[in-house]
């Protein structure tokens, strides 16, 4: 029977997904006739960061029957201005005023009960004019903590006295606090720029034309999310040459750095602050007179201000202050000047923290030195409709992100994987298509584990740590039992990774085998001379699919077939097509494909087709690409 509508079906809604201002946008709802409609309204409510307007309400009209017993009535609707439009219908019929209200597959269901609280169907409008950089378009991202990944071994000069050096590389990262109480991350493995470098070659058999560095500014902690200066390198990382010959050579094997963006605090321990006197500047916690005074918001100074999180080593910066914004986006600020030395662009760590006012400046100071500069940002939900200062944000609708990192596409991995739930994974992934401008799909940041989060390996396949603190977490390693298992796993999270929509990143390690529960854990030294060299290869591969397979680029997404433990779907354009099926199940399992696959060979994974019916072992995938004769 068909739905009463469905957001993801041309047929009742053209076009589909997230719309330019002024794209007149086609609605059709198809009732009973049982319901002895009369009247139905199209209910749009519009949403911008300077509030909710009220619901405005559009007449549909009667468009002819379906068959003998449904009906169909339609109307246009034409987004005005750049904003999130969230809609629904309602009917006036024989049993009284209904509702369509929206289900999780995007389909309709119908509600007569006027104090139910029901969810409704999202449209985002963007700019005409909001166009993303192509060069990463297709591409493979790679993220660096530059501390773990690679020691050249070259000489450090002017490093503080109160550092850890460690010369055991690949031994566990210090956890335990100090004889203070405090977890300092004040122990260094040596990781450097030059060590990058010389790994570049290796990077490129990869298939990666993206790195995304951890913070690489001077700082006071190996994580370096507390910035002491902005505009040097850290000394343990290297010189500024370090950096430029870095940037240099990347460029030359087809590869372009991004650099974090650090931006919503400082460390306590900073050129600007100074809380601990290291150096000799006048900084906000020493003087009121202090030229970066108006950075912070201090609640009483000079000890009581506002800090990340409460984190008094992380004061909060006043990020419209004029001072800092020149400091940051100006014609000479931090984020030109990198852009101008040959980086391509900025990862905006807690991009959700910052204000309007300063994603604009940023975004057009980037653009202004290269247009080609990709601006992504940290958010861990739906950018599309997320809210934080008390509004709707606007990051995707033009002049504030080029995309985001992807943790939806990561959580729903993860979970399919390990419990199940193939029509959930789908659903999670087309809300995604649906909310986002597909400039912006295409180069989401699709990671399945950070520096934030657990190694993927581990969450697939080890002992969960749940609330267990840091003692429990040292102490755990994988059976083999358990590492075979999630191999197996990686594998198949990998290859979804790969083939949805936007760009894989993978976190430096995960390819060569890493585990590691939370910080600092996660964040262990690349196991140079011990990797898992068949990951590696079946990574490479993944590569290779990526550079020679056209429709991953800006392919369409469709869902074939979902069930608890298998998911199977299609990317499509311009007559190129590529099938993904993965079984999550210990059995074996068949899928009825369409005709057009009928006979076709299988690129990767240990499935076949015979027919036009896909045979996938357990625990294994397949994919598979055509070109259709036009």
């Amino acid at each position: 029977m068909r739905p009463l509508f469905d957001s993801r079906d041309e047929r009742y809604r053209s076009p589909f997904g997230a719309q330019p201002a002024g794209q007149a946008v086609f609605l059709r709802i198809c009732l009973p006739r049982s319901l002895g409609c009369s009247g139905a309204r199209l209910c749009v409510k519009k949403v911008m960061a300077e509030g909710e307007k009220p619901v405005a309400s559009f007449s549909m009209f009667w468009a002819g029957m379906q068959d003998s017993d449904r009906e169909w009535w339609d109307c246009r609707f034409t987004p005005g201005q750049p904003a999130v439009y969230f809609y629904h219908f309602e009917l006036d019929t024989i049993k009284g005023r209904g509702r369509l209200f929206r289900q999780n597959d995007g389909k309709a269901g119908l509600d007569f009960n006027p104090d139910t609280d029901c969810s409704v169907w999202q449209l985002t409008c963007y700019s005409p004019d909001f166009t993303t950089p192509d060069w990463l378009v297709g591409g493979v991202m790679y993220q660096i903590f530059p501390d773990r990944f690679s020691a050249s071994g070259a000489k450090k000069e002017k490093i503080p006295d109160d550092r850890i050096i460690r010369n055991d590389w690949g031994g566990q990262p210090h956890w335990k606090p100090d004889n203070q109480g405090e977890i300092r991350n004040n122990d260094y493995f040596g990781g450097d720029l030059k060590g990058i470098e010389q790994r570049l070659d290796r990077l490129a058999e990869l298939g990666v034309s993206c790195i995304y560095l951890n913070p690489i500014f001077e700082a006071h902690s190996n994580h370096r999310y507390d910035t002491a200066d902005y505009s040097k390198i850290d000394p343990m990382l290297g010189t500024e040459e370090d950096f430029l010959s870095l940037v240099r050579s990347a460029h030359q094997v087809g590869i372009r750095i991004i650099l974090d963006g650090v931006f919503s605090h400082t460390g306590a321990d900073s050129v600007y602050f100074n809380k601990e006197g290291r150096y000799d500047s006048l900084g906000a916690a020493r003087s009121e007179q202090s030229p970066y005074y108006g950075w912070y918001k201090f609640k009483k100074w000079p000890d009581r201000y506002f800090a990340w999180w409460g984190v008094q080593t992380l004061p909060e910066v006043n990020e419209t202050e004029p001072g800092f914004m020149e400091y940051i986006n100006g014609e000479n600020g931090i984020v030109r000047r990198r852009i101008g030395e040959g980086i391509g662009g900025w990862r905006l760590d807690v991009a959700d923290e910052l204000p309007d006012e300063f994603l604009d400046s940023l975004y057009a100071a980037a653009k202004r030195e290269n247009p080609d500069a990709l601006i992504l940002g940290e958010i861990w939900e739906d950018a599309s409709n997320k809210e934080s200062y008390g509004s709707m944000r606007r990051y995707l609708l033009g002049g504030q992100l080029d995309s985001v990192m992807n943790y939806p596409f990561r959580n729903a991995i993860l979970k399919f994987l390990k419990r199940g739930g193939g029509a959930e994974l789908i659903n999670s992934i087309m809300d995604i298509v649906e909310n986002y401008p597909p400039q912006v799909t295409r180069l989401l940041m699709n990671h399945i584990g950070t520096h934030d989060t657990e190694r993927a390996l581990t969450v697939l396949a080890g002992e969960p740590a749940g609330n267990r603190g840091r003692e429990w977490q040292a102490a755990r390693r994988m059976t083999a039992e358990q590492r075979e298992h999630g191999l197996s796993l990686l594998r198949l999270a990998s290859v979804l990774q790969y083939t949805l929509p936007g760009a894989p990143c993978i976190y430096y390690g995960d390819e060569a085998g890493m585990e590691g529960y939370r910080d600092p854990f996660n964040r262990g030294c690349y196991p140079w001379g011990e990797e898992d060299k068949d990951l590696i290869k079946w990574y490479r591969r993944l590569g290779q699919l990526r550079r020679s397979c056209r429709v991953l680029r800006e392919g369409h997404f469709s869902p074939v077939f979902a069930s608890n433990e298998v998911v199977c779907f299609e990317r499509h354009r311009d007559g190129e097509r590529l099938i993904c099926a993965v079984n999550a199940s210990g059995e074996n399992i068949n899928i009825k494909l369409p005709e057009a696959w009928k006979g076709c060979t299988i690129s990767l994974g240990g499935g076949n087709i015979k027919d036009n019916t896909l045979f996938i072992p357990p625990f294994d995938c397949a994919v598979a690409t055509l070109s259709e004769i036009v």
